[in-house]
């Protein structure tokens, strides 16, 4: 018995063959310089970096005192709580929570009195009352959404109402022990 074996004529690389490789990467290096000013364009421009992070003085808080600023086109509330409101939190039981989530997962140790979080009502964006002086603050002596009736604790977490979450809390870090650095660079 024999075995055959069959030879294959491999075509040499020839100088067509060349010219088509080099027209291909060519066709793909302009195709890259032309889609990269499109591309480019797309990237967030400075005044948006610049609104990516705000800094909050809060050494004006006295303790039951609230500030508003904006972030990002948000209102931003910052509260200073009590030892009353604080001692309030414990008491409840997560449990009955809605959104349950913690106190200490909502602050930074150590600061526990401040509270960052988003103005926005989770129902239907609108802007809850509580922040001012005076304001109506509902059933539970936080935030109270005047649209549908949400009411929010002193950890902005939803206690009655249509809202499904608590009210957002943003990244923020402390840059020094009075002044917060909200967000985080674009």
């Amino acid at each position: 018995m024999s075995v055959e074996t069959q030879v294959v004529d491999e075509p040499e690389v020839n100088r067509r063959d060349f010219i088509h490789i080099a027209t291909g990467a060519m066709f793909a290096v302009g195709g890259a310089m032309v889609a990269w000013p499109f591309i480019d364009q797309m990237n967030p421009s400075a005044d948006v970096r610049a609104l990516a992070t705000i800094e909050v003085d809060l050494s004006a808080l006295e303790p039951g005192m609230g500030m508003k600023a904006m972030y990002r086109g948000k209102p931003l509330f910052v509260r200073r709580r009590t030892e009353a409101e604080l001692a309030e939190l414990k008491d409840v039981s997560i449990s009955e929570l809605r959104d349950p989530q913690e106190d200490t997962a909502r602050v930074v140790e150590g600061k526990e009195e401040f509270l960052v979080i988003l103005g926005v009502c989770t129902h239907l964006g609108c802007v809850p009352l509580g922040t001012a002086v005076g304001e109506k603050r509902g059933d539970y002596n936080g935030w109270y959404c005047p649209c549908h009736g949400s009411h929010y604790d002193v950890s902005g977490r939803i206690r009655k109402g249509p809202a499904p979450k608590n009210l957002e809390v943003p990244f923020y870090e402390y840059i020094t022990d009075t002044t917060i650095k909200v967000g985080q660079e674009v």
